[in-house]
């Protein structure tokens, strides 16, 4: 399947339509949309009239189609296919169902059969509702077309039809260049059209809706080509409270689900995951308007206190840095809007200069130049057709107008999505200023355009690491088995001695009280819910009433020294993703993992950097920094424990299953970190 041939398919010069009620529909967009090329309709019995002539079957047609769309029966789809292959077609477009999407040994079997019958050509589907490229002027597109040619805009890829119409049918001026549904992703998967469409100058971003990715691996690579391209990705993607397909064996595997998998991938290939589609359209806005951000820097301004005081209430849980605005910034817009107004961010300007047009584009000018990575004015106008919306249009035209030549993207945002009326938005993305409707979304789209251009200045870097082969079965190591393995890779752990529950005392006193002792077993996965671990035993006495306890559960105990000076507890692990291969997790630990839930999920490769960022964005942090007069913690430490298990995990590619260790005990600076509990899983 080559590059030439989904291009062929996508801007066709002659389309056969196969079908009776759907094809009619595509014939009906074909023509609002302005095709020119040939359009040939095929159908085994509607008579022929003058206005339409129906050939019986792809051998009847005058030429090989560039393109086709199938909405005939699926059991004859197939048949259509090959017969499409043996002409020489570009490809098609399958409307029709039943395939694989049913999850039925019969849908399996046609979708085997399609791949077959079409050879090398490419196609949609099945069950897609095809693609509108307004580039080019061409609809194979069973419903509404609503949209305009286009010389610049965002490709938008989606699996479900029903979401690609509602993204067409935006009221939000969001300049669609091509909208493609993929249906099942048999042949032609959202990889393919990223890889594609990267090279074509016309799209300047990329939009996804997504319930699966085919192969990570090449949407990996796909996604980094649209990078190199300068175009940013942003994307949709169901099933984030979906609950994980495996049962987690430990507290790692049960942080670690799918969707934190693939949160962990969007955020390192530089990918903005949105959590709605109005957040999506913005977003895009954003990237269509000239990429990624430069950085979370912004300056909200606006004619209202209670609009900065809602931007600051919406944003408390984002990204952004509402830095003050600087000294020399500050002083000018003084002097422009004199001492009465407070210089702050947001920024409340008042209506001081409402209706002195020089003097709002130089505030303006001041806040655009004032080093922010973009620079929004809020503002929300009333409908042209039922009040006066001149001064708010004034307003805008001025911000517009004071854009040229600064550093700072410009943002018109209005705090409802009806407040911005269509002109004011084409208006707006004309002079490459984004116009943002709905308060929230626009914040959003604004921390996720800048954490894109974060990750894009790092290198947005993805490496999987997955085990040549699955096994169905692990088998655990002990505890003390396991500490061995990951002391040889310079994890500090505990003195110890696995002893006979008769000689623990003696075991305890060599070590030095206090000490902690703890049942040892391969099936005894998770100690202290079955009452297998004793803490701060002082004495052998106490040592030998422990080990008595712990015997109904194993005669071999785990003795081991007790650390007492720590600051933190945290959790840090590895779990292998089915899709994503290796995954480390970092988290708070001991008895709060499960209370807190407080974890952050990366994929390779790992460095110290990577992990320092993680564990500064977890709300344990705190206790690290010295909480309350508390001693700061020894984060290079933890760090170096952190790297340490992951060179294990890559050593053990293959067989590693899941590791665990919880708690890591974070010492005070300069004590060291200690894993004091740990559980590998081995496949067999």
């Amino acid at each position: 399947m080559s590059r030439s041939g989904v291009a062929r398919l996508l801007a066709p010069r002659s389309v056969a339509l196969f079908g009776g009620d759907w094809a009619d529909a595509v014939a009906a967009g074909s023509r609002k949309i302005g095709y020119t090329g040939e359009l040939w309709r095929v159908h085994p019995a509607r008579p022929s009239t003058p206005a339409q002539h129906y050939f019986r079957s792809v051998e009847e047609l005058p030429a090989a189609p560039d393109a086709a769309f199938l909405a005939a029966p699926n059991r004859e789809v197939p048949a259509i296919a090959a017969a499409l292959a043996a002409r020489g077609a570009g490809g098609f477009v399958c409307f029709a169902a039943g395939f694989s999407e049913t999850g039925t040994a019969e849908g399996r079997r046609l979708t085997a059969e399609l791949l077959e019958s079409a050879g090398e050509l490419p196609f949609f589907g099945p069950n897609c509702y095809g693609f509108i490229n307004f580039f080019d002027g061409v609809a194979l597109w069973p419903d509404q077309v609503v949209g305009a040619r286009r010389e610049r805009g965002v490709a938008l890829i989606c699996q479900s039809g029903t979401i690609s119409l509602n993204l067409l049918f935006n009221d939000r001026s969001l300049p669609i260049g091509l909208i493609v549904t993929v249906g099942n992703q048999t042949r032609l998967a959202a990889e393919d059209l990223i890889e594609l469409l990267a090279l074509d100058e016309r799209v300047t971003a990329f939009g996804l809706y997504l319930e699966g990715v085919k192969d990570v691996e090449r949407f990996a690579r796909a996604v980094a080509a649209a990078r190199a391209a300068g175009k940013a990705v942003a994307l949709v993607k169901a099933g984030r409270t979906a609950a994980a397909a495996r049962t987690a064996h430990t507290h790692t595997g049960a942080l670690a689900g799918a969707d934190a998998a693939f949160d962990a991938f969007c955020r390192q290939a530089g990918i903005a995951r949105c959590d709605s589609l109005a957040t999506l359209c913005e977003t895009l806005k954003v990237f269509h308007c000239g990429g990624p951000l430069g950085g979370k820097r912004v300056l909200v301004m606006g004619a209202s206190g209670g609009d900065m005081a809602m931007t600051a209430d919406n944003a408390r849980q984002l990204g952004l840095d509402f830095a003050p605005v600087p000294a020399a910034s500050a002083a000018s817009l003084t002097g422009i809007l004199s001492e009465r107004v407070a210089i702050a961010n947001p920024f409340d300007f008042q209506t001081y200069v409402w209706f002195d047009r020089p003097r709002m584009r130089a505030m303006f000018s001041v806040a655009q130049r004032a080093g922010y990575d973009a620079v929004g004015f809020m503002i929300d106008c009333p409908p042209a057709e039922q009040a006066d919306a001149s001064a708010y249009l004034h307003g805008i035209e001025e911000f517009i107008a004071a854009s040229p030549g600064a550093a700072s993207r410009a943002a018109v945002i209005s705090s409802l999505p009806e407040s911005l009326a269509a002109p004011t938005r084409e208006q707006c993305l004309a002079a490459g200023v984004v116009p943002l409707q709905g308060q929230r979304e626009a914040l959003e789209a604004l921390d996720l355009a800048g954490s894109v251009g974060a990750a894009w200045r790092n290198g947005a870097r993805i490496e999987l690491r997955r085990p040549r082969s699955s096994a169905d079965r692990a088998r655990a190591l002990t505890e003390h088995e396991a500490k061995a393995a990951l002391s040889a890779f310079g994890i500090r752990v505990p003195r110890s001695a696995v002893v006979r529950s008769g000689d623990a005392a003696g075991a305890a006193e060599a070590l030095g009280f206090p000490v902690v002792i703890k049942a040892v077993g391969t099936a005894l996965e998770h100690k202290s819910e079955v009452g297998g671990v004793v803490l701060d035993v002082r004495s052998a006495a106490e040592a030998s009433a422990a080990a008595q306890r712990l015997a109904r559960l194993s005669d071999s105990l785990l003795i081991e020294e007790m650390v007492r000076d720590g600051v933190a507890e945290v959790l840090i692990g590895i779990t292998v993703d089915p899709q994503f291969g290796q995954l480390l997790v970092l988290g708070a630990g001991g008895v709060l993992t499960e209370l807190l839930r407080d974890s952050v999920t990366l994929l390779p490769p790992f460095d110290a950097a990577a992990i320092e960022a993680a564990l500064r964005s977890l709300r344990i942090t705190r206790l690290l920094g010295g909480f309350r007069g508390r001693p700061a913690g020894d984060l290079p430490a933890l760090i170096e424990t952190a790297l340490a298990c992951a060179r294990y995990a890559q050593a053990h590619l293959d067989t590693l299953a899941e590791l665990d260790i919880n708690p890591v005990i974070v010492r005070p600076a300069g004590s060291g970190a200690v894993a004091v509990d740990a559980l590998i899983r081995l496949t067999e």
